[in-house]
């Protein structure tokens, strides 16, 4: 095992629109992956602005961030990382959420509007997000530490 790096503390967006929840594959060499699109925080900036700035960057959209609604964190302990992900739920305040976008970071290389169904048949982290997105009665506010999946 490596030497622990600090905890990565990360904010993340649950976007619907409809019956459709937004996901990036935000891996790098792992198509095949899908989250929520957020990213890391930047010190001495509020969590909600923080969040604003990544779907800004990743998605060519401003947003209203409202309410907390899950804490996810995830390691891999033979590199020594570990990230907290802060899940807020988001609404569309302008841009267009279908239109064509480049991440200039170019992480985010692929963006989608899912239905629950389509969700289901895709790889995606961290395993509770659909039952948080579409607010299932038993989903969990926090989700305890998974291994990440490289």
């Amino acid at each position: 095992m490596t030497t622990p790096r600090p905890v990565r503390l990360a904010v993340r967006a649950i976007l619907m629109r409809g019956d459709r929840l937004l996901l990036v594959n935000a891996y790098k060499g792992r198509e095949d992956l899908w989250c929520a699109p957020g990213g890391g925080v930047d010190p001495h900036v509020s969590l909600p602005d923080n969040l604003a700035r990544e779907l800004r960057e990743e998605c060519g959209l401003e947003i209203a961030v409202g309410a907390p609604c899950l804490v996810n964190e995830f390691h891999h302990e033979r590199r020594g990382f570990h990230q907290v992900d802060l899940y807020f739920r988001c609404e569309i305040v302008s841009g267009d959420p279908d239109g064509d976008w480049v991440d200039p970071e170019g992480i985010v290389s692929h963006r989608r509007w899912v239905t629950r169904h389509e969700m289901a048949m895709l790889r995606v982290k961290p395993d509770s997000l659909a039952a948080v997105a579409w607010g299932d009665a038993d989903a969990p506010s926090y989700d305890p530490l998974e291994p990440i999946i490289l």
